[in-house]
Order: C-alpha cells, then structure tokens, then sequence
C-alpha cells in the first residue's frame, strides 16, 4: 500500500503557523496579502511561501485552518511548466505519498481511483498477455504521470502499472483531477501533448521489440531508467530486466556483459552505474533519441 509522504510534512485539521508575509482579515474570509496569496475556486485560496503551500479552509464558525503540504526539492517537470495558479491549484489537492518497488497501481479494465505524478519514483507500464508474463511498453518517471487517460473521459486503465523505482510521489483522487481538468486550459493542453507523446513511445517500444537486437534495446533501457532515477546508479537485477524487456535472463546476462565489457556500464551486487552516458547513447538504438526528440518538442 501507498504510504504518506515526507513524515511530518502533510499536517491536516491543524493550524499552522504561517510566516509573517501571510497576513489574514478575520473579518473578511480569504483576504490574504495579493503578493503572497491566490484567490481560486480550487480550495478558497493557496499560499506558497519558500518550500511549502497553505490551503485555506474555513470552517461554519469562521475559524480559519491551514493545511500545510512541505514541497519535496525534487519536482514533477509536468506539474513544474504549469502556470503558478494552475500549479498551485493542482497541488492543492494532491496527496504526497512514498510509491514501494513491485506495488501494483491499476490493472487494465480497473476503474482508477487515483492518476499519479511521480517525482524520483518510476513506473512500468505493461501489456499482459495470456500465458506470458507480459512485456514493458512504457515508463512514467518524474517527466510525466500515470493516468493520462483520464484527460480522454475514460477511468478504467488500460494497461497493467507496477513500481519499477520506489520513491516519493504525489497522487490525486481521479475525481479531483478530472475537475482540474475541466478547470484549468494549460493542464488540459499539457495533458494533449502528453498523452501524443505516450502514444509514440508505445508505438516505439513495439517496432523496437519485434526489430532491434537485445544488447541495443538493453542500452534503451538503462538510459531511460537513469533519466528518471536521475543518478548514475539505481538497482536492478538481470531478472527484472529479462522481464521487462521480454527475453531470457541468458541473453540479458550476455548483452549486459557486452557493455560492461566497453566500459560503458559496471554491475555490482544488484546496482548499475552508468560509466559512459555518450558510450551507451551510441550503443542504444535509434528509439531512444525518437522519444527524447518527442519530448523536447512538445513537452
């Protein structure tokens, strides 16, 4: 199960304490300073001061309470382009959360009670066929979100999702973020260049599957995987990698071989460092500057 993130940093039905540049009118509801505070229909009104927002809510006595979220240094790139209102009232109802390796998120023909923005967390996206173990056809890291059919009016998903890379996260009840949608003009247009933008990785991952030799398609993979761990260093096994890319363990084991072997990647005990970004961008197969070159188009 998904747990709440970053401790003590989500404090909920509690006043906070804000800094002296929040300043409030008792007598009037929502009559923050107009330098630190945005009026909008998304929560009566969201502060942001340094690392943190303030959700305003007031209550049938008029008392006032703060929600306060403490914002990770890390941010999602989607949520980040956002206009700051828009941002603002997005994060307002987003739910910080920490996501755990092989934690499932939705199973295609489910019902989806929540889209997910990771941050330095990563997601698998599968198509499962019967008999089989299935094969990745996508990966959602701090770039992008899952849930992204949502913006089409459908809330069953598609495909199988698992946590390929724990970590932090935000995630929204699906209601919530449909009207978010329904709201903001620059996330709905946001969501557009997204979902073109899945649609050519997937159909990407499939022409790579059927043409490109294991050794180019593993080099895809690591890369992917370091953009969205953002280190030069994560954890991952041969078995995970047989299984995501849909092939034997042995030849998982001969094509990582291959690259160690140029000195473009060292494994160690379950972690893979990647030594030669430029080396292994040259090993990959053309796939991946196709979605690379996507993304620095639209996103």
């Amino acid at each position: 199960m998904c747990d709440k993130g970053y401790g003590s940093d989500v404090l909920e039905g509690q006043v906070a304490a804000l800094p002296s540049n929040i300043k409030t009118n008792q007598a009037s509801p929502g009559n923050f300073t107009e330098q630190s505070f945005v009026h909008s229909s998304c929560a009566g009104g969201i502060a942001l001061v340094k690392n943190a927002i303030f959700i305003q809510s007031w209550h049938l006595d008029w008392q006032v309470t703060y929600r306060r979220i403490k914002l990770p240094t890390v941010e999602n790139h989607m949520m980040a382009r956002l206009p700051r209102k828009d941002r603002l009232c997005l994060l307002a109802v987003c739910e910080p959360i920490n996501l755990h390796s092989a934690e499932v998120l939705c199973e295609p023909g489910q019902s989806v009670p929540y889209v997910y923005f990771p941050l330095n967390s990563t997601i698998s996206l599968q198509a499962l066929v019967e008999g089989s173990p299935g094969v990745e056809v996508g990966m959602v890291g701090r770039e992008g979100m899952l849930g992204s059919q949502v913006a089409l009016g459908v809330t069953t998903a598609p495909m199988h999702a698992h946590v390929q890379a724990a970590g932090p996260a935000y995630r929204i009840k699906t209601s919530n973020f449909c009207k978010e949608l329904t709201r903001s003009l620059a996330l709905r247009s946001s969501m557009n260049h997204y979902l073109y933008m899945r649609m050519v990785q997937m159909t990407t991952s499939a022409a790579c599957l059927r043409f490109h030799p294991i050794g180019q398609r593993l080099a895809r993979w690591l890369l992917m995987s370091q953009d969205r761990a953002a280190a030069d260093s994560f954890h991952v096994t041969h078995e995970l990698l047989a299984y995501m890319l849909g092939t034997r363990r042995e030849g998982i084991t001969a094509a990582a071989g291959a690259l160690q072997s140029l000195g473009l990647i060292e494994y160690t005990r379950g972690y893979l460092t990647v030594l030669d970004r430029k080396g292994l961008e040259a090993a990959a197969c053309g796939c991946y500057a196709v979605d690379q070159g996507t993304y620095a188009n639209l996103m």
